[in-house]
């Protein structure tokens, strides 16, 4: 049996790559945005741009008007605002598929080395459905290719290869602006100059100059103490989802955990042995995993390179028997022509085709009609209170009239979300914590908020301004024009 040479090798990897990433790229793509934390990062690109400075004060809410403010990600919001300006939701959507055929293209990468193409496009998509619930529009977006790429320079590293260490420093440096998670390259090469087996040095040097790096921000040294405050923030911890232990719901989780529970199985049984290294990044973030739910795809990127190694030797002979005959032209062509269909599931290319097509944003969360109806009607007085997920929208659709909360979880105290909760439940004083606030205007959704419409509804106090199938909109009726 003869041997393809380099070329026609890598443009049979090139097509099995292109396998991975179609059905990702296309799920990419037909995710709605949802409200969360998208809206207001627009926001604040848009108010960076403008102003020429990252914002230190609250601008976007009255309930916490020019109180104090840390925008860490303050990057991710300028570039998430420049290619909205530049090319709306289509190129928006357009990114995202980037970003993460970027991250899981160069995890392929990785597992390719460890084993073959075709396990390595198996195990590529299985990462990238378990994982995908984490590919909502927001920064960490950014940094899912940065964080692969240092898994990829230590492991070169740890077999003996050290020029590429200097990007360490440089994912460092894009990393603390682009999102909070700025501690986990830190983290890895901290554990290889531990734990490794490669030149300590070198690492040593290259660690030194990350730490440095993390400097290189507009707030300086304060970026370890917002670092500190959003790991013990108690409005995060108590009141958001993902900061929870993930509970087996939905199929991502069941095939999160379902991994899980087969690794320890392939472990026994694999004539390949892990090394002390990637046990200690297993124990490590396989903890972080299981103690949040945001944790999880750091662990999966981990998991998936660790599993390819430890089938290795069988897929070697099952799976991925060398191939005797590789048409290099024909693999790149096919390659192509995949990842072109991908394209057709984006925004403005499948309304085409689709008569149905998803829409752009998650309906829900999202108040584009209601927002509309306010923004002709400037005339209706007094603070607005909101949904919180509308707030998000809110704060870049309506820029005149602030919000009373948004996703910006840790910038409201635990205490006004325990009272956002109470008044969104219609316990008891809902109207008179309301009256009391100077609220003359309530944006509420009938998906999130069912009880207090019924209450406000039945209030003689409140009169109905505006309603659609997703948000209602309610004065004081002794405050109408």
């Amino acid at each position: 049996m003869s041997n393809p040479d380099s070329r026609d090798t890598r443009s049979y990897d090139l097509l099995w790559l292109s396998l991975a990433l179609l059905p990702l790229l296309g799920l990419s793509f037909l995710m709605a945005i949802p409200a969360q934390d998208y809206w207001w990062y627009l926001r604040l690109g848009q108010d960076i741009l403008k102003s020429g400075v990252v914002p230190a004060v609250d601008m976007m809410s009255w309930t916490r008007a020019g109180q104090p403010i840390f925008y860490q990600q303050w990057l991710a919001g300028l570039i998430f605002w420049l290619v909205y300006a530049l090319g709306g939701a289509g190129l928006t959507f357009l990114l995202r598929g980037l970003l993460l055929a970027l991250a899981y293209g160069l995890n392929w990468r990785m597992i390719r080395e460890a084993s073959g193409p075709r396990l390595a496009t198996i195990l590529t998509l299985l990462l990238g459905l378990a994982s995908s619930n984490n590919w909502v529009m927001r920064p960490q977006l950014f940094v899912y290719p940065l964080f692969v790429a240092c898994l990829w320079v230590l492991y070169r590293w740890q077999n003996g290869q050290n020029k590429t260490l200097w990007l360490l420093p440089a994912v460092t440096l894009l990393w603390v602006n682009l999102h909070g998670s700025f501690i986990l390259p830190l983290v890895l090469a901290g554990a290889a100059l531990v734990f490794g087996s490669g030149a300590r040095k070198p690492l040593l040097l290259a660690f030194m100059a990350m730490l440095i790096a993390t400097l290189f921000n507009p707030h300086g040294f304060g970026v370890w103490g917002y670092l500190t405050f959003i790991l013990q923030s108690p409005s995060d911890q108590l009141f958001s989802m993902e900061w929870a232990p993930p509970s087996n719901l939905g199929w991502q989780m069941n095939l999160f955990f379902g991994w899980l529970l087969l690794f320890p199985v392939l472990v026994a049984f694999s004539p390949r042995k892990l090394s002390r290294l990637e046990w200690v990044w297993f124990l490590g973030f396989g903890w972080l995993a299981l103690s949040g739910t945001r944790y999880i795809i750091w662990f999966l990127f981990l998991l998936a390179i660790f599993s390819a190694d430890l089938l290795a030797e069988w897929t070697n002979r099952l799976l991925d028997r060398p191939v005797e005959k590789i048409n290099a032209r024909l693999n790149v062509a096919l390659a192509q022509l995949v990842l072109l269909l991908s394209l057709l599931f984006l925004p403005g290319l499948r309304d085409s085709w689709w008569e149905s097509a998803p829409p752009l944003y998650e309906q829900t969360t999202t108040p584009t009609a209601a927002v509309t109806w306010l923004k002709a009607h400037p005339d209706l007085r007094g603070n607005l209170w909101n949904d919180y997920a509308f707030g998000s929208y809110l704060d870049f659709a309506l820029p005149s009239r602030p919000v009373s909360i948004d996703t910006r979880m840790y910038s409201y105290p635990p205490e006004q979300w325990s009272q956002y909760v109470s008044i969104s439940n219609a316990e008891p004083n809902w109207d008179f914590i309301l009256a009391r606030a100077d609220v003359n205007l309530l944006l509420l959704s009938t998906a999130s908020q069912a009880r207090l419409i019924e209450a406000v509804s039945a209030s003689n106090e409140w009169c109905e301004q505006y309603r659609d199938p997703y948000a209602i909109l309610f004065a004081r009726c002794a405050f109408l024009p």
